[in-house]
């Protein structure tokens, strides 16, 4: 079994990457940063393959898939993806499209490319990484939470057609509250709740991923919040969001 991981040298997808080695699976790490992935390789041994490139490039998204396509790969985890904090007046433009094309656009194509190939074989596992913020409307973190709310529809789209299909492809989206990453640390933000630790989500997230779970979910509080935001009127949740989102400085 093969794995590639975006977003592998760092917090969720590093971990991610750590619990697929122990099951003995291949990996292809991916990330920008040449430093952390070797630091990663060198920790799990194997030999995993590394790949330093930048995903906010749609070209070099391209380029990821011809570079692999020749290789059999069971499971994509697309995980690259970076947030940021403050009014959307405040946020420079350039920031918010570099956070489009690497959290939308990247996903969207490397999903799209390997997902042709796993339907010719007829075989294989999808994981996009999104996040609970992908079920609301995030006032400071707008951006964000929009990129996120397009890889929970764009994913479960997918997985209604697979499923008519009669597909042997599963597609899963993993959306977690928060976690301590370093993410946090690029995004500007620290959470009033304690998050989970990187390497539960992972656990919990490979897991249930195998047992071909559409969302996922870590944690009660994480699920009881998907569920209950759908009954509360739009403009309280908008009032709530932007409350917490306060004070998350």
């Amino acid at each position: 079994m093969k794995a590639l991981i975006t977003g592998a040298s760092t917090g969720i997808g590093r971990d991610m990457a750590r619990v697929l080695h122990k099951m003995g699976t291949e990996l292809i790490l991916v990330a920008r940063n040449t430093a952390l992935l070797e630091e990663l390789k060198a920790e799990l041994g194997g030999n995993p393959r590394i790949i330093a490139i930048d995903l906010s490039s749609p070209e070099n998204c391209c380029a990821l898939f011809d570079m692999t396509k020749d290789e059999d790969i069971d499971i994509l985890i697309n995980n690259a993806g970076f947030g940021t904090y403050g009014e959307s007046s405040t946020v420079p433009l350039e920031t918010e499209l570099n956070m489009i094309d690497l959290n939308i656009k990247a996903v969207h194509i490397l999903t799209k490319l390997f997902l042709e190939k796993f339907e010719k074989r007829d075989s294989g596992h999808i994981m996009n990484v999104a996040s609970i913020a992908g079920f609301l409307s995030g006032p400071l973190m707008s951006t964000y939470y929009a990129t996120k709310g397009y890889v929970v529809k764009f994913s479960t789209a997918l997985f209604e057609e697979l499923r008519r299909k009669g597909s042997r492809v599963h597609i899963s989206v993993l959306c977690p509250g928060p976690v301590d990453t370093e993410f946090n640390n690029r995004a500007g933000v620290s959470f009033i709740i304690n998050g989970h630790k990187s390497s539960f989500v992972a656990e919990y997230a490979i897991k249930k991923m195998f047992k071909n779970k559409l969302i996922i979910a870590p944690g009660f509080f994480i699920k009881l919040g998907i569920v209950l935001q759908r009954f509360v009127p739009t403009k309280l949740l908008l009032k709530i969001s932007y409350m917490l989102q306060r004070c998350k400085k």
